[in-house]
């Protein structure tokens, strides 16, 4: 069976332009407790940020296909299908392109970040119901993990936290160099980049979209914990050092850009929160970022707007998402322009 590589698909960058943008709706009450209505709300509101900028679609379970409606407004479109939960990022598709107008997506073995919650059944085939409906291909990946653990730059490089990829709780037995294998083949990247490590208390394990991502072709943004008595301080560190002396697929020194750390929050469960202004999400020629009533917010808004001046950058409250574990970036995923349209 060929691969992504194989057939010259490649996972883009997150800033080239889309089709449209995937969301789903939240529904483990297990996870979202009383805060559920709350949560809703907040993803209603990320939803018709983004709708301001591209077509969305939310993927609800049929029951409550009105209700969504309702809520979402009309620029959000609705797509019954069942699913668990509400993080599209990691049991969505990740789409690739081949440069010659043609759409295809990789379809991770998703376990519920190591059998963190369960049910998990209706998420796990819910990448591969996507792409049916889309009519867009489907490379069946035989490697467990999730959007949220990897991300690219479009010409190459790919980027990764080892805490995640390497537990026991997704792939028990598999090299390092057997792993890092399957991701390039199936992402269509030349070259990865391991980071030692992720957030506190992050309940993925430490995925690299709350600590690391590209901005700009050899431009990273790297969030950074200036107290050294803080839980972060060394793993964000390392990931610092690592990139201020790397290259990427292209020989490229990559730019580091330093985002703050918001001040630690707790949840409910008495637990940190893994507050990350890198955890934003790209919209066509918009900009979500995360809002957490911060002292940093202000900071981080001036540093993507300088970043980029071409894009309206627009803050969204994310708290109550966070209260189930992840951000803004956790609960979409892009579908870059090329063949596959919605029914």
């Amino acid at each position: 069976m060929s691969t992504p590589a194989d057939d010259g698909f490649f996972m883009p960058a997150e800033w080239v332009r889309h089709t449209r943008t995937w969301m789903a709706w939240p529904y483990r009450e297990a996870l979202w407790g009383e805060r559920i209505d709350e949560v809703r709300d907040a993803y209603a509101e990320v939803a018709k940020a983004i709708a301001a900028f591209e077509p969305v679609t939310m993927v609800v379970n049929p029951e409550n296909v009105a209700e969504v409606s309702i809520k979402c407004g009309s620029g959000v479109a609705v797509l019954p299908m069942p699913h668990d939960d509400s993080w599209l990022r990691d049991s969505g598709p990740t789409f690739l392109i081949d440069g010659f107008g043609n759409v295809a997506a990789t379809d991770w073995v998703f376990n519920s970040w190591g059998e963190r919650f369960k049910p998990y059944d209706q998420d796990a085939a819910l990448a591969e119901a996507m792409l049916a409906h889309l009519h867009i291909d489907r490379y069946a990946c035989p490697l467990v993990t999730e959007g949220g653990a990897i991300h690219v730059d479009g010409e190459g490089t790919l980027l990764a936290v080892e805490e995640t990829l390497l537990n026991d709780n997704r792939n028990p037995g598999k090299s390092r160099e057997e792993i890092e294998s399957l991701l390039l083949a199936y992402t269509g990247a030349k070259k990865m980049i391991w980071l030692p490590g992720g957030l506190e208390n992050d309940h993925t394990d430490g995925h690299v979209d709350n600590v690391a991502c590209f901005v700009k072709p050899g431009v990273v943004v790297a969030m950074v914990a200036e107290d050294p008595e803080d839980g972060n301080h060394a793993p964000l560190q390392a990931n610092l050092d690592i990139l201020k002396g790397e290259t990427d697929a292209k020989g490229r020194p990559l730019e580091v850009v330093e985002l703050p750390q918001p001040k630690a929050r707790m949840g409910l469960d008495g637990g940190r929160l893994a507050l990350s202004y890198v955890n934003f999400y790209f919209a066509n020629g918009g900009l979500i970022l995360p809002e957490f009533g911060d002292p940093a917010d202000n900071k981080a808004f001036d540093i993507f707007e300088e970043l980029f001046p071409e894009r309206q950058i627009v803050q969204i409250p994310a708290i109550d998402i966070l209260h189930g574990g992840g951000g803004i970036h956790c609960i979409t995923q892009q579908q870059p322009v090329g063949t596959g349209e919605v029914d």
